[in-house]
This record gives C-alpha cells, sequence and structure tokens, in this order.
C-alpha cells in the first residue's frame, strides 16, 4: 500500500515531467503542434543586395502576415492534421527589382500549392510541389 507522502511525491514528480515536456507552453499551438501565435523566417538566405529573408507571422486563429524577398501582405492557413491549406490576400505593390517580384511570385505560387506541413523541433516544412523550409522564431 502507497502511503500519502509517496502518492504526494509521484504526483509532484509527475507535475515536473509535464512543465519539462511543454517548453513552449507560452505558444499557441493546435492540438496538432501547428505553430498558430508565432513567427517563422524562411530557411534560406538573403539575395545579393539585400538583407531580407521571407518571414511568416502567423495569428492563433491562422491569419498570416507575409513579408517577402520584396513585397508583403497577408493570407490564411487552414490546418486539419498535418493538412494545410493556404490562401493568398491582398498583397501590397511595391517598388520590387524583377528578380526579387519574381521570387515573391514563386513563393506565393509554391505556399497556395502546399497540401502537408510537418513539424520537427523548430523547423517547420510545408510540402507541396515543392518543400519550404521556415524556421520559428525563439527570441
Amino acid at each position: 500500500m502507497v502511503s500519502f507522502a509517496g502518492m504526494m511525491k509521484r504526483v509532484g514528480i509527475a507535475a515536473a515531467l509535464i512543465v519539462v515536456a511543454i517548453p513552449n507552453a507560452g505558444h499557441a499551438e493546435g492540438d496538432d503542434g501547428f505553430p498558430f501565435g508565432t513567427e517563422m523566417t524562411m530557411d534560406a538566405k538573403p539575395m545579393p543586395g539585400s538583407k531580407r529573408i521571407p518571414n511568416l507571422e502567423i495569428g492563433d486563429a491562422g491569419e498570416v502576415v507575409l513579408e517577402l524577398w520584396c513585397k508583403g501582405g497577408k493570407g490564411q492557413f487552414s490546418v486539419a492534421g498535418n493538412s494545410v491549406i493556404f490562401v493568398a490576400g491582398a498583397m501590397e505593390n511595391r517598388s520590387c527589382a524583377p528578380d526579387r517580384a519574381q521570387a515573391d511570385d514563386e513563393l506565393m505560387a509554391a505556399l497556395a500549392d502546399v497540401a502537408t506541413w510537418k513539424r520537427q523541433g523548430d523547423a517547420i516544412s510545408f510540402i507541396g510541389s515543392k518543400t519550404l523550409r521556415f524556421r520559428l522564431n525563439t527570441n
């Protein structure tokens, strides 16, 4: 038979394990682990002559603010399990160099084509005709 003190010790250990197992409890995540309420940066190098790297800020309801190589705008992620749909919203018309505008258009087309997503630590992959890798901003 387990004493009351022994049972409380086990409960305390279990509670400590739960706290350790949920290090990102401050971020809103769906039951499936999708990083709602976070910001992520594309796993890419800046284009020559620029310091910008595409960035997605995903709200708690899947709304997205996009800052791409040059353009910026809004969109929406809908997530169910490992399935994901991205719908682009209005994009700002900015004065972009042709190569950056083309890269933005290609990135938007690739995002619109994603069908599934996968998370490994702070790396998020959106998988469609191309795989787009992003890193969660942890600062």
